[in-house]
């Protein structure tokens, strides 16, 4: 099990490749080059930021804690409300009208594309940029340079990363999925005295999930299974770690930990799709590259 302070970390810039300002605190990764890795991150954009219609090929998960998320045709997510984005799926454009604050997960799907880490992100851009330039989430290859004109941004980084040509899973959902939590019911969990749950989805054949659980004040729960537990409110301890707003605890398959809520709390899961048996880059019903598309990947 490993365990972070959210609040305790510094924010940063990402999104480099895309319109406007975001900042954000990484809560969790995995582990890089794996099938199976990902990064739960706690973001925050500001008023200008955009990032045009695309699609991308993992997972996301998206909490919105504070502020409004707008992605045009496909819908807004106000406070408290949570979204599954397929691999595959356009959606967006994403706009800003005000300062947001959002929990994200971003992990390597059904598919078995994989997810890229920071670090490996940060070198494929650099490594890039002699030869074109980051503009409004496009990557812009200078004249002269060999491969497409305009190429979506976190394509380009991820055919750099990958050395082969993007090719994107066939979508399993027609569109993002935007659930409000306050339209689903509290249900007790069996053998937990004092914790309820909304099981808000599961996923794929993979089962990718999300579930919110409250614990009242001196209640315990048992967790387990590959997942990472976000507290949004209350304290704790999960196993002999102290939790607040913001803990985030990571369990690897096969791991289990205590939690036990010294006050009434609120907590995030966010269940890791079960990966085990694929090999990176081997596509399940993958679709055929579209050489038309000029921004279709990343957040």
């Amino acid at each position: 099990m490993k365990i972070t302070q959210g609040d305790t970390l510094e924010w940063r810039r990402g999104l480099e490749y895309r319109g406007g300002t975001f900042h954000f605190r990484k809560l969790m990764e995995g582990e890089e080059g794996g099938i199976d890795n990902f990064s739960l991150n706690l973001g925050r954009s500001s008023h200008d930021f955009y990032s045009p219609r695309h699609r991308h090929n993992f997972e996301q998960i998206r909490f919105v804690l504070d502020g409004e998320l707008s992605f045009g045709r496909d819908g807004k997510m106000t406070a408290g409300m949570v979204g599954y984005f397929p691999e595959g799926v356009h959606y967006g454009p994403q706009t800003q009208a005000v300062e947001s604050l959002a929990v994200v997960l971003q992990c390597g799907g059904a598919s078995g594309s994989g997810y890229p880490s920071r670090n490996e992100v940060k070198g494929a851009m650099d490594a890039l940029e002699p030869f074109g330039k980051f503009e409004d989430g496009v990557y812009r290859r200078s004249e002269g340079v060999p491969g497409k004109r305009n190429l979506d941004g976190f394509q380009a980084i991820w055919e750099h990363i990958n050395q082969r040509p993007m090719v994107y899973p066939k979508g399993r959902y027609p569109t993002p999925i935007l659930m409000d939590p306050t339209n689903y019911a509290w249900g007790s969990v069996e053998s937990s005295a004092g914790v309820e749950e909304k099981l808000l989805g599961v996923f794929t054949e993979r089962r990718t999930e999300a579930r919110l659980m409250k614990l009242t004040k001196g209640a315990s729960y048992y967790a387990k299974g590959r997942g990472l537990y976000l507290v949004v409110s209350g304290d704790g301890t999960v196993s002999d770690a102290p939790y607040r707003a913001m803990t985030c605890a990571y369990l690897k398959k096969g791991e289990r930990a205590m939690i036990t809520a010294s006050a009434d709390s609120l907590i995030m899961l966010f269940g890791l799709p079960d990966l085990s048996g694929m090999t990176l880059g081997v596509l399940s019903g993958a679709a055929a590259p579209e050489e038309a598309d000029t921004a279709q990947a990343a957040e």
